[in-house]
């Protein structure tokens, strides 16, 4: 059972969905309400937890009736949620307004700009135990630094989602055993827009997977051959957490190289938009094994 550490955001989704968007000053009838737990790290959490992986989670809610909720979700999956902390401003939050196949998002990140590096040291033994720490940056970006360095003090793999996109400091690339970009995410963190992406790949050889929608995955092996781990065909319900999945999943999976990771995490992810919901697609351990066992 591999040890995961995730840091990152705790968010609650609230999703309206309605027949069209509102105009500035218009009041619409919506045609349904749902609220989902979310939070890129939460996300990552809970597939990793379905995939067997025993997971703690270090993130901040606020001490509001969300904090407790999704604190509560995240137990009930099986993650650690010591380390979660409850800052002064409210848990954060995704309003999502949805219509005719489109959306439209406000996020107001709340108790998770709160994570501090204070937060990461106290949850040291937790770093120290682990076989792999995986963070995002919808959490304040000198945080992930701190849990990076942390990390590399007790030789711990580090994995990087960056999402939400943005640039990237040197030192925090060069912390980061792992980058798990999209195509978008690539360009902007390393600063390449405008270079061939196969090309960046090969100038990290086995630091970077990259995701490619229904294309798959791409990674480059220790001699720097290029890999494409195809994608898995299946009927798409909501794409919603496909990449969380696919991250979650690389680190339950690492333990087993690079190529079996990247192989499981495409599978996963691809499982996961099979059903509605960020969490609520994501494959158990057993799903997956009988949806790579039906692909053989």
């Amino acid at each position: 059972m591999a040890r995961v550490v995730v840091v990152g955001s705790i968010n609650m989704d609230l999703v309206v969905a309605t027949s069209t968007f509102p105009r500035l000053g218009e009041t619409l009838f919506g045609t349904r309400f749902a609220t989902y737990p979310g939070g890129k790290g939460a996300n990552q959490a809970v597939a990793a937890a379905r995939l067997g992986a025993q997971v703690t989670m270090i993130g901040c809610v606020g001490a509001d009736g969300f904090g407790d909720q999704l604190k509560a979700t995240l137990g009930r999956e099986g993650v650690d949620t010591r380390w979660v902390s409850t800052g002064r401003e409210a848990t954060g939050i995704a309003s999502i307004t949805l219509s005719g196949g489109d959306n439209a998002i406000v996020v107001v990140p709340g108790a998770n700009h709160e994570l501090s590096a204070a937060d990461i040291d106290r949850a040291e033994q937790a770093i120290r135990h682990a076989d792999v720490v995986l963070a995002q940056l919808e959490v304040p970006l000198a945080t992930v630094l701190h849990a990076a360095k942390l990390a590399k003090t007790h030789g711990k793999p580090f994995f990087l989602n960056p999402a939400p996109a943005v640039a990237l400091s040197d030192e925090l690339v060069a912390l980061a055993t792992l980058l798990t970009p999209n195509e978008h995410e690539l360009a902007t963190a390393l600063h390449t827009a405008g270079s061939d992406w196969a090309d960046v790949l090969r100038r990290m050889p086995g630091r970077i997977a990259m995701t490619h929608g229904k294309d798959g995955a791409y990674y480059t092996a220790a001699d720097g051959a290029l890999v494409h781990q195809a994608g898995f065909s299946v009927d798409a319900v909501d794409t919603t957490g496909a990449g969380d999945t696919f991250n979650g999943a690389l680190a339950a999976f690492w333990h087993l190289g690079i190529g079996e990771a990247v192989r499981r995490a495409n599978a996963a992810g691809a499982l996961s938009v099979t059903r509605a919901g960020a969490q609520g697609g994501m494959p158990t351990l057993v799903e997956l094994e009988q949806f790579l066992q039906a692909q053989s």
